[in-house]
């Protein structure tokens, strides 16, 4: 049987648009005379509608939409996912499904049972878990059908009460077919492609795992989809970041040789990959077209620019420098050089006589000269008005160029250098930056060199160093991945081998800056645990003495 996997970037909500995308990649299945085209789940709507399903005359559109197609599906018949009404009186009042269409008809209809409820899914606020259990018999073939999570129950840290396979192996498949929509992380992807090996192994049964590609905000999903063999070979596996097409051609009981890519954890360029497309999606699909960014000489920005650069093209980025009396002159000259390296533009507004002017005008209420914090925020405050006014007069979308370290520890200023429309880096720690920078570089040379090697600096003082405040980006990070990601208590992160006291600072420091995060753009999500709606924590409250 001849097996496409239709690897598609959806948008999510353009039902119109996604269904044209579906039959024309149907197109090209039917003209290789393919048997079964499978597409991800939720196709038909993208992933996550998030609460758009609260809306019956949406899911009504989709189901729409799936009858539309139904009646164009001829002998290559349509595997695909797409949320239908439960029809229960008591209940959720949806299924997250899999619909099989057929000449002319949807001829079965698959839902979920497992509904991942962590982290940053939230499943069981709209669906109700399957219950019933049926197989797929199409081609003189047996099929067990799974969406997404329903494979996870393997995995330790899951602790699902059943096993939608170990139901369905009841039922004697031949084959089994997963419909996912499964997000980039870089701490994710070997697990993954593991997890859907082992299942392969435990079920003694080939295994076609179909995902999708693109980034809805925050959520960037990575592709990847495979043909697994029985044996727990990776017979086949699609591009990672791009839409993909491959027929598989499966025949029971043939052997398969091993295609797999061979991907490691923490791989900068798909980390790289995952932030370009990021960019591009969130403009492309919320119809925008030009970013504006402060480009202040750091690192932080200058990587920023070059993510920026690659995913809209040169012509589409403006960069403005916004120095102060602080600013130190190679500064200047790096953020210039870097610009004719990437061959844009860049625009300078002085701020100090406008930080002057406040600073005149908040004596009086002082009784004194402004100094300290308020004088340094004062300044990146100025930088977000002007960076705001740019974008709103151009209508461009400001990018934010804040790392996860700073915004863990809350080395950033609200209304300042944390305004923006969407954060590119805030789920990429300083270590990583630093890492991500050397591969830009080790493919084209733009990033000056005095970037990489000088020490970071806000420069809202003289002579600042983010060390002032901050420990050494190492040390910081490795104590901020074991409390944020690993969720280790102060006690354990100490048994690591840090500091003491300087564990209790740092993780003092994560906990009173929550309302900060709570406050910023969206975060390209690129780990197992960004900021944001992968980890709401309570604003007013205490975990730590």
């Amino acid at each position: 049987m001849k097996i496409a996997l239709c690897q598609l970037n959806f948008k999510v909500g353009d039902i119109e648009g996604n269904t044209l995308k579906i039959l024309d990649l149907y197109q090209r299945a039917v003209s290789e005379e393919a048997d079964l085209a499978v597409f991800s789940e939720l196709a038909i709507c993208g992933y996550s509608p998030e609460d758009l399903l609260d809306y019956p005359h949406f899911v009504k559109a989709c189901e729409q939409a799936l009858l539309n197609i139904a009646e164009i599906v001829e002998e290559t018949a349509i595997l695909i996912g797409c949320p239908t009404f439960s029809g229960l009186k008591f209940g959720k009042k949806l299924y997250n499904s899999a619909a099989f269409l057929h000449k002319g008809e949807i001829r079965k209809v698959f839902h979920k049972t497992l509904l991942p409820t962590y982290n940053i899914f939230n499943e069981y606020r709209y669906f109700e878990p399957n219950d019933q259990f049926q197989i797929l018999e199409f081609k003189g073939h047996k099929i067990a059908v799974s969406i997404c999570e329903d494979l996870w129950d393997i995995d330790e840290t899951r602790y699902y009460k059943q096993s939608p396979m170990q139901k369905l192996i009841a039922l004697e498949p031949d084959l089994m077919i997963n419909l996912s929509g499964s997000p980039f992380s870089y701490e994710h992807i070997e697990e993954r492609r593991d997890l859907m090996c082992r299942n392969a192994l435990k079920y003694d049964l080939p295994l076609v795992y179909v995902n999708q590609i693109g980034a809805n905000t925050d959520m960037i999903f990575d592709g990847g989809s495979m043909f697994i063999d029985r044996d727990g070979t990776i017979a086949e596996e699609l591009e990672y970041f791009k839409e993909d097409f491959k027929i598989v051609n499966w025949q029971k009981g043939f052997k398969y040789s091993n295609h797999s890519h061979g991907y490691q954890n923490e791989d900068v360029e798909l980390i790289y990959n995952a932030i370009v497309l990021g960019i591009r999606d969130y403009f492309q699909k919320s119809g925008f077209s030009k970013a504006i960014l402060g480009l202040s000489g750091g690192l932080d920005s200058a990587l920023v620019t070059v993510l920026a650069v690659r995913a809209l093209g040169a012509e589409n980025v403006l960069p403005v420098m916004l120095p102060s009396v602080y600013s130190s002159g190679h500064s200047i000259t790096d953020s210039e050089l870097l610009c004719k390296n990437l061959k844009i533009d860049v625009k300078r507004v002085e701020i100090q006589k406008i930080v002057d002017e406040l600073e005149n005008q908040l004596k009086p209420l002082f009784n004194d000269e402004v100094k300290g914090l308020t004088h340094e925020n004062l300044q990146a405050r100025t930088r977000g008005i002007l960076l705001m006014a740019i974008s709103n007069k151009l209508g461009h979308i400001l990018l934010n160029t804040t790392n996860k370290s700073e915004a863990a520890v809350g080395y950033g200023t609200l209304y300042g250098d944390l305004c923006g429309g969407l954060s590119v880096i805030g789920d990429v720690y300083k270590t990583q930056a630093y890492r991500i920078c050397r591969y830009i570089n080790s493919q084209e040379n733009v990033i000056p060199e005095n970037i990489l090697t000088k020490a970071p600096s806000a420069e809202l003082r003289p002579d600042q160093k983010d060390t002032d405040s901050l420990p050494e980006y190492d040390v910081l990070d490795g104590i901020l991945h074991a409390y944020i990601e690993r969720f280790m208590s102060p006690d354990e992160i100490v048994e690591l081998g840090y500091d003491g006291s300087l564990v209790n600072n740092v993780i003092k420091m994560v906990d009173r800056n929550e309302h900060k995060r709570f406050q910023v753009a969206p975060i390209l999500r690129v780990s197992d645990k960004a900021f944001g709606r992968g980890r709401t924590m309570p604003i007013v409250g205490k975990l730590n003495s």
